[in-house]
């Protein structure tokens, strides 16, 4: 499986970005699909999670109501939609891939390690 993201860019605090990740290979229906970001110097971290149906979401505190993930599995793409954003949301922001088999466990869905394929990160800015 390849994740491609997109749609990284420099913005100014307040404005918005939409983020694409593209899978190829696999069977993309059956995954679920989380981005992940890392600020300079910072570790990565959950952003946001939605299930193989897309009829579940989570996200992280810090974007929650401003940040909506979604996916097309017609398109085999997941979205990240940012709106408000703020200089902390600066980092590079990775899409992830969790299969079947890794989706166990109390926390999976917001677990780094229940998530097999990793895109190759996409850099968003956000100016004061």
């Amino acid at each position: 499986v390849q994740l491609q993201a997109s749609g990284g860019g420099l913005v100014q605090a307040g404005g918005s970005l939409r983020l694409s990740c593209a899978a190829s290979g696999g069977t993309f229906s059956s995954y679920a699909m989380a981005w992940f970001r890392q600020a300079p110097g910072k570790e990565r971290e959950f952003v946001a999670t939605i299930t193989w149906s897309g009829g579940s979401t989570y996200y992280a505190d810090s974007v929650k109501g401003r940040f909506t993930i979604s996916r097309d599995n017609a398109k085999n793409t997941v979205y990240l939609q940012m709106n408000s954003l703020k200089p902390e949301d600066t980092a590079i922001y990775y899409c992830a891939a969790s299969p079947p088999h890794r989706q166990y466990g109390s926390s999976w869905l917001v677990s780094q390690d229940s998530y097999e394929y990793w895109g190759q990160g996409t850099l968003v800015t956000v100016s004061s």
